[in-house]
């Protein structure tokens, strides 16, 4: 029987039981009229349209990608894929690819070859780096390039121009996760693995919908409720998700109060002494902060601030505190909520006190929302310095500095690299100039749409967008860069377990579109950088000398890539770093010793308050932390910037939809995909819709003080209060040119997490009402020329 994976999106179960191996079932999808046995050759590559990293081959006919199937014996998905790894590779092959360069003249885009675009970039970087320096520049990059390209734009950036300005989207979907692994552990890193699923007996969701964000992990967990012996599941989540609908226990806290259920957590888990005290007393330090802290958060006080029962609470902490393997993940819910940072930290103390770590089935995951989020990080293309390298440790600028062959000072260290949310302020202020924009859409993804695209449209911003697709940023830029889409070129990425997959070239990119790579080493040379001794600089050439060039890069660091290779990636399905002489087939799970990498001359970062986010200074962390423990951070719960209000009683949540990526430019071109979810649509509780009078389908307005959205409602298990809206839709529909009011960031506020610095997309106050039509108007056709004009004047 054949499965629709849109109605389905999990597809058939293969239940097994603890310790087993996780069944193979291999997914694939083909053109009409292509046959398995037709296609002329199947390319190595992994899914990137999540964060899962699935592993999976191209199917390539007459020099055309022609499908997709699942790799049976990746270590990640076993040959399982979800539907935007079946469907979203005809994006691809979108008539409406961008094919050449394009320049503004007299006010619009224009064709132009690539020697004039690229001119144009380099006398612009040219310049300003002579009249205003390299803080005029910034880069903003996305979680979907190669590591290669991260590496290199890294070094452009850091190296060559010497901006402090470089960070990507994924300040906006991973930047929390970076973070609180810092805090706990002095550097990032996955410390669990997707295997731990197959051990686990208990496993906690903390504002992860995994069954629409990591479809495939979630199909895993799914086939271990069907087996024997099946995981106890807890669920934090204000909605009613796939995974809520199979927990043991669900929690549905309010908006803007995870610091208070998970204090409560804590605070249940230590009173009733579910404690490992040899592992604490070995292997941390904090412990006695924390335990006051927590005292203060006894299940009733927390009911009253999240709204949710008490009895829920402890029943959801014995869960946590008697688990003799627990496995915790974490995501949006958490990390774009207020106290992002905070909220996940004490999901890490949860494991330092029950002494879960580098067990099977004991482990956390720290979630990412992008494929490729992991290397943005280890590549200093995020707001951190290459090889996860401490910016405030005058030794490992040193290092990078030797290593790159050029000054110390060359590298900006007199700060934190400047995060995403700082750089469109600085654009909007007038001292950031230049802005290059990669593989990413921030006129749809940033928060506060309004004002984000006043400040792309600035005639004093000179904005350059990298992109398949011009989409609504693109539309704004003044010089706009075809590059290569996944299949079309080579490189290497790493999944939220830290698994390295190779993705071959299937095809040629469309007209002159070029790999990120190829146009970054383009900029390099044409910018004529030189290291020291007068070499190119970058001196590498193509990806895998590239990659060559990282390996040396990440050596002896947390992210060590020593070990691998092209070759030992090409045929092979997937690698965990660290893979190095110690591990030669790679890590699967971090700190099985008790050991960290968090020793003062070797962390990463060396922390921060996690209310105020000001960093430590490093006598501080050596005084806290000489020998190298994990860190119980404590935090007190402080409520949201802007709470639900008589004038706009309802808290206002954005997220995901199983069928879309991001701000749609692949998902929308691929028919299954945008036919499931073609337009936004507002969640909304039974209880609301009651009072409203609003009936399923019928259309609502969503208003906060910075804007408003009209579409359709479903009423269903969120709870009373609270309104989700899907985030992936523009303020026009993809390829129509009309649209009308419907994305939700036009809505959502300009605030930050304070110490991953984040924005918050989960506190926004809002007011709901019954539209007075059946549907949302829609202006007529001419509608993008109309806001590109109006946000340019």
């Amino acid at each position: 029987m054949v499965v629709d994976r849109i109605a389905d999106p999990w597809g058939a179960r293969t239940p097994y039981r603890p310790g087993q191996p996780w069944p193979e079932r291999v997914d694939g999808f083909l053109a009409d009229g292509v046959t398995a046995e037709s296609v002329d050759r199947w390319v190595q590559t992994a899914a990137v349209l999540h964060s899962n990293g699935d592993g999976l081959d191209i199917g390539v006919k007459g020099g055309r990608i022609v499908g997709v199937r699942g790799r049976a014996d990746d270590r990640v998905n076993h040959g399982r894929l979800d539907p935007k790894d079946l469907f979203g590779w005809q994006a691809n092959a979108s008539p409406d690819r961008l094919t050449t360069p394009l320049i503004r003249t007299a006010g619009r885009l224009r064709p132009c070859g690539w020697d004039t675009a690229m001119d144009r970039i380099v006398a612009h970087t040219r310049q300003l780096l002579d009249s205003s320096g390299p803080a005029s520049i910034g880069f903003y990059t996305s979680g979907q390039l190669f590591l290669e390209a991260y590496y290199t734009q890294g070094a452009i950036a850091h190296g060559a121009i010497g901006t402090n300005h470089v960070d990507g989207n994924t300040r906006l979907c991973t930047a929390t996760a970076a973070e609180a692994l810092k805090e706990t552990f002095g550097s990032d890193g996955q410390p669990g693995s997707y295997t731990d699923v197959d051990h686990a007996d208990t496993i906690a969701l903390f504002g992860h919908n995994v069954a629409e964000t990591q479809t495939v992990l979630w199909m895993r967990m799914l086939d271990r409720l069907a087996g024997a012996e099946p995981p106890t599941i807890v669920c934090v989540d204000p909605r009613r998700t796939p995974v809520a609908e199979r927990a043991t226990v669900h929690l549905a806290p309010l908006p803007g109060t995870n610091v208070a259920l998970m204090n409560a957590l804590l605070h249940e888990i230590i009173s009733h002494d579910w404690l490992d005290h040899d592992y604490i007393d070995l292997h941390t330090v904090g412990f006695a902060e924390l335990r006051s802290r927590v005292e203060e958060f006894p299940p009733e006080r927390c009911a009253e601030i999240c709204g949710v029962r008490a009895d829920d609470i402890r029943e959801a902490a014995r869960l946590l505190g008697t688990a003799k393997r627990l496995l915790s993940t974490v995501l949006q819910g958490f990390y774009q909520s207020h106290q992002a940072t905070a909220a996940a930290v004490q999901v890490n103390n949860i494991h330092l006190l029950r002494g879960m770590l580098g067990k099977p089935g004991c482990g956390v995951l720290q979630m990412n929302g992008q494929p490729t989020a992991e290397n943005t990080r280890e590549c200093g293309a995020d707001g951190d310095l290459a090889g996860f390298r401490n910016w405030a440790n005058d030794d490992h600028i040193a290092d990078l500095a030797k290593l790159w062959n050029i000054e110390p000072r060359q590298i900006p260290h007199y700060a934190p690299p400047t995060h995403a949310m700082q750089m469109f302020r600085y654009a909007e202020e007038g001292s950031l100039r230049m802005l290059w924009v990669t593989a990413t859409n921030p006129a749809v993804s940033l928060p506060e749409l309004a004002r984000i695209r006043e400040i792309l449209a600035q005639q004093r911003l000179f904005l350059i967008v990298q992109d398949i697709f011009m989409t609504e940023t693109a539309e704004l830029a003044d010089v706009v860069l075809p590059a290569a889409a996944w299949g079309e070129k080579t490189g290497t990425f790493t999944n939220a377990d830290r698994t390295v997959h190779l993705s071959e070239k299937a095809v040629e990119p469309p007209g002159s579109a070029r790999s990120d790579l190829d146009i970054f080493l383009d900029y390099a040379r044409r910018m004529d950088f030189r290291d020291k001794d007068g070499q190119p600089f970058p001196p590498w050439t193509d990806p895998e000398s590239t990659f060559e060039a990282w390996k040396k890069c990440s050596a002896g660091r947390p992210c060590d890539y020593t070990g691998l290779s092209y070759a030992k990636l090409r045929g092979r399905n997937g690698i965990q770093w660290p893979c190095n002489d110690e591990h030669p087939d790679g890590t699967e799970r971090l700190y099985a010793d008790g050991r960290f990498w968090s020793a003062p001359d070797y962390c990463e970062a060396y922390g921060k308050d996690l209310i105020t986010g000001a960093p430590l200074e490093p006598t501080e962390y050596r005084a806290m932390n000489p020998y190298a423990k994990a860190i119980i951070k404590a935090a007190q719960y402080i409520p949201a910037h802007e709470p639900p209000t008589q004038d706009h009683p309802y808290a206002l949540i954005t997220g995901r939809t199983v069928y879309h990526f991001h701000t749609r430019t692949k998902t929308a071109r691929a028919q299954q995909l945008q036919q499931s979810a073609p337009d936004v649509w507002a969640e909304i509780s039974e209880v609301d819709a009651r009072r409203l009078g609003v009936a399923d389908g019928e259309c609502v307005t969503i208003s906060t003080p910075r804007g408003s959205v009209t579409c359709p409602a479903r009423i269903g298990g969120m709870r009373p209060g609270v309104i989700f809206l899907p985030f992936h839709y523009g303020y026009w529909d993809t390829g129509s040119g009309t649209g009308h009011h419907r994305a939700a960031n036009e809505l959502t506020i300009t605030d930050w997490d304070p110490v991953s610095k984040q924005p918050l997309y989960k506190t926004a106050a809002a007011q709901l009402r019954k539209a007075p039509l059946d549907r949302a108007g829609a202006p007529p056709a001419g509608v993008r020329e109309l806001l590109v004009a109006e946000v340019r004047q």
